[in-house]
C-alpha cells in the first residue's frame, strides 16, 4: 500500500519543459492566480446567463487560454490541446449522454472545453512553481491527508454516500506515487477541488446521486475529483510525444502541396 513516507522519499523526475529559467515568484503564480480568478468570475457570470451569453463567456475563455499558452513551449501547448480534446469527449459522454452530472441549462456550456485547458495549465504552473518546489514534502503530505480526510468524510459522514470520490482519491494516490510529477497532482488537487466545490455550490452543475448503473453512489461533488483529472494528464503524456513526432511529417506534407515556384524569366 502506498504510504505518505513512500510518496515523500521517492525521487521525483523533473519535467524540464514546464519551468521557465527566469521565473520569479510573480511569474510562477501569475497563471494560477489568473485562472483561479477567472474560474470564480466565469461561474458567477454564468449563474443567470442565457445560451447567447454563455457563448460570449466561451469565447472569452478560449481567448484567455490562447493568451496564457503563448509563453509556453510547444510540448506544453500540445499537452493542453490533448487535454481539451479528451476532456470534451468525456464531457459529452458523461454529461451530455449518460447524465452523470448535468449543467444548469442542460447543455455542455461553450466555456467548458477551454476551461479544462485552463485547469490543466493551472495545475502545471503550480506544480512547476518554486513555491511548491520549496515546500514539496509539506504539500504532498497535506494533499494525502486532506484528500484522505475528505474521502472518508464523503464515505462515512456526508448526507450523500460518495463511493466514486473515494475511488478517485485512490487514483490520486496512484498518480502521486507513479505519475511524472507529484507536485503537478498536488496542483490538480488544489484547482480541481476549488473548481468542483465552487461550481456545485453556485449551481453551475450538479452530480447525480448514483452512476448510470445505479450501483455507485456519488457525492455532489465527488471528494476525489482531482484523481479523475489525473487521467487527463496521462492522456496528454501518452499522446504528446506521438503528436510531436508527427509534426515534421505534417509540415513536409503541407509543403509538398504548395505550387512549385516558376523559374525566373531570362
Amino acid at each position: 500500500m502506498t504510504t505518505i513516507a513512500g510518496l515523500l522519499e521517492r525521487p521525483r523526475r523533473r519535467v524540464r519543459v514546464n519551468r521557465p529559467r527566469t521565473a520569479t515568484l510573480a511569474v510562477d503564480l501569475g497563471v494560477p492566480a489568473t485562472v483561479m480568478a477567472w474560474i470564480a468570475t466565469l461561474l458567477l457570470l454564468d449563474r443567470h446567463a442565457s445560451l447567447a451569453a454563455q457563448g460570449l463567456l466561451g469565447a472569452a475563455t478560449w481567448l484567455l487560454l490562447l493568451v496564457l499558452t503563448r509563453r509556453e513551449t510547444t510540448p506544453v501547448r500540445v499537452q493542453v490541446a490533448v487535454v481539451v480534446l479528451f476532456a470534451t469527449a468525456v464531457e459529452y459522454t458523461f454529461s451530455g449522454w449518460l447524465g452523470v452530472y448535468t449543467y444548469r441549462l442542460g447543455n455542455v456550456p461553450s466555456f467548458v472545453p477551454p476551461g479544462h485547458g485552463l485547469v490543466y495549465l493551472c495545475a502545471l504552473a503550480l506544480g512547476r512553481s518554486r513555491l511548491f518546489d520549496a515546500h514539496r514534502r509539506a504539500l504532498v503530505t497535506l494533499t494525502v491527508v486532506g484528500g484522505g480526510g475528505y474521502a472518508v468524510w464523503g464515505l462515512l459522514l456526508s448526507s450523500r454516500h460518495d463511493v466514486l470520490g473515494a475511488f478517485w482519491f485512490l487514483c490520486l494516490l496512484g498518480f502521486l506515487r507513479w505519475g511524472r510529477s507529484a507536485l503537478l497532482f498536488v496542483g490538480a488537487f488544489v484547482v480541481v477541488t476549488y473548481l468542483e466545490l465552487l461550481g456545485t455550490a453556485i449551481g453551475t452543475w450538479a452530480w447525480q446521486p448514483l452512476d448510470p448503473t445505479g450501483h455507485i453512489p456519488i457525492g455532489n461533488p465527488p471528494s476525489g475529483a482531482a484523481g479523475g483529472y489525473g487521467w487527463f494528464d496521462l492522456a496528454a503524456v501518452l499522446a504528446t510525444p506521438v503528436l510531436l513526432r508527427g509534426m515534421p511529417v505534417v509540415r513536409r506534407a503541407a509543403a509538398s502541396l504548395r505550387p512549385a515556384r516558376p523559374p525566373d524569366a531570362d
